[in-house]
């Protein structure tokens, strides 16, 4: 009974006490920036930028339809990420559709590269190594909706798109913890 009272106090408490919003609410009031892909050269300059910002404990959550650009945004950050030694990364980086996930080791962190479309349940995303990934890692994750209330609040989304003109643009949001990040990446810092 102490529960529902809690539950239902919840429900009942200003807007804003209650959790971040969640990628399906239609408002999100963080801050936005729109990036203009025309070409690969663009996405892998967006893929560099992220790239120096990034850390230990981020999660950049790639959003967009079948062949919109996320392994390539997301091979642009990995490769941009130094070795642990500091030498330039050369490795192939290939998709994750079928292993689902591929690890990189890079400065400043791990870098877990999560695909998660064949998956049919948000906790299977668990047994891929999910909570080790967040602790110490830098996750950059396709098809984050199927991970369920599994994501992190706190994380950068990047929602790929066919511009009208042609190439592609890439919207990012900060959802928690990117504010200040968010101009550097989008080519205004």
């Amino acid at each position: 009974m102490a529960a529902l009272r809690k539950r239902l106090a919840a429900a009942r408490a200003p807007a804003l006490h209650r959790a971040a919003p969640r990628w399906e609410d239609p408002v999100i009031a963080n801050a936005r920036a729109v990036v203009d892909l025309p070409d690969e050269a663009a996405t892998a300059a967006l893929g560099g930028r992220l790239a120096r910002v990034l850390r230990a404990g981020d999660v950049v959550a790639l959003r967009g339809e079948l062949g919109a650009g996320k392994t390539a945004l997301a091979r642009a950050v990995i490769q941009a990420l130094p070795l642990p030694d500091g030498a330039p990364a050369e490795e192939d980086v290939p998709s994750p559709t079928f292993t689902l996930v591929q690890t990189y080791a890079r400065r400043p962190a791990p870098v877990w590269h999560i695909d998660l479309y064949r998956l049919s349940e948000p906790d299977e995303v668990i047994e891929l190594g999910w909570d080790e990934a967040l602790a110490d890692g830098i996750v950059l994750v396709e098809w984050p909706e199927r991970a369920g209330t599994l994501l992190p609040a706190a994380r950068l989304d990047i929602e790929l798109a066919d511009a009208p003109a042609g190439g592609r643009t890439a919207t990012l949001i900060d959802i928690g913890g990117w504010s200040e990040r968010l101009k550097e990446v989008a080519g205004d810092g």
